[in-house]
């Protein structure tokens, strides 16, 4: 008897809420476990073609550490219009909003097709240990 490929329905899926504590946390470690979150990979109802992730929520993302030289690293971003090229380091991004820093971080972490910005959606970074989602019961993740 052939085995069968699972394939998770839309009604099938359930979405728990996380919350991350990103102080002290390299960026890229703490990105890698939270992008797996995003996309449902620890799951057992994984599949690569459904958006089965679940809620992440990240707090004290000014605290976040990068290793080496990456501080001083230049980002560039376009605006799409002519010579609209922007360059800035991560330190700059940081001190301005770390919130968007650790949200690019992740964001290239994900896959590159149209599910990226429906598991974007569900992420939410914030400074500091306050969060307005008390009310979802988030369970607290261990890196």
């Amino acid at each position: 008897m052939k085995q069968r490929t699972y394939t998770a329905k839309p009604d099938e899926i359930t979405r728990t809420w996380w919350v991350v504590d990103a102080a002290g946390k390299p960026a890229g470690r703490l990105a890698a476990q939270v992008a797996r979150l995003l996309q449902g990979k620890h799951k057992p109802t994984y599949t690569p073609h459904m958006d089965v992730g679940d809620h992440v929520i990240i707090l004290n993302a000014e605290k976040v550490v990068f290793t080496g030289r990456k501080w001083k690293e230049v980002l560039y971003h376009h605006t799409m219009y002519p010579g609209g090229l922007r360059a800035y380091t991560r330190e700059q991004l940081m001190q301005k909003s770390p919130e968007k820093l650790l949200e690019r971080v992740i964001s290239g972490m994900l896959p590159k097709n149209k599910l990226r910005d429906r598991m974007l959606k569900r992420l939410r970074i914030y400074r500091g240990t306050e969060h307005p989602h008390a009310a979802q019961q988030p369970q607290p993740y261990e890196l």
